[in-house]
């Protein structure tokens, strides 16, 4: 069984992120519509109100990675 996700696995939210919705320019998303497609993730087990900017900048971050390595890799 796979560990819970929480706001702390930015590289594993990014993968499933990109995967969620691919039609999407992650730095388009705003940091309230982030938040809400990371508390929807299944497996999410983070506090769905309590999250601090760096870590939404960190999953976004990590998210337009996987983006770039799917469309440029």
């Amino acid at each position: 069984m796979a560990k819970p996700l929480t706001w702390n696995e930015a590289d594993e939210i990014g993968i499933l992120l990109s995967e969620a919705h691919p039609e999407l320019d992650p730095l388009s998303v705003s940091f309230d519509n982030l938040q809400r497609f990371v508390s929807e993730l299944d497996g999410f087990a983070g506090d769905h109100n309590k999250v601090e900017k760096d870590k939404l900048q960190a999953i976004q971050m990590a998210w337009h990675a996987e983006v770039l390595d799917r469309t440029q890799g």
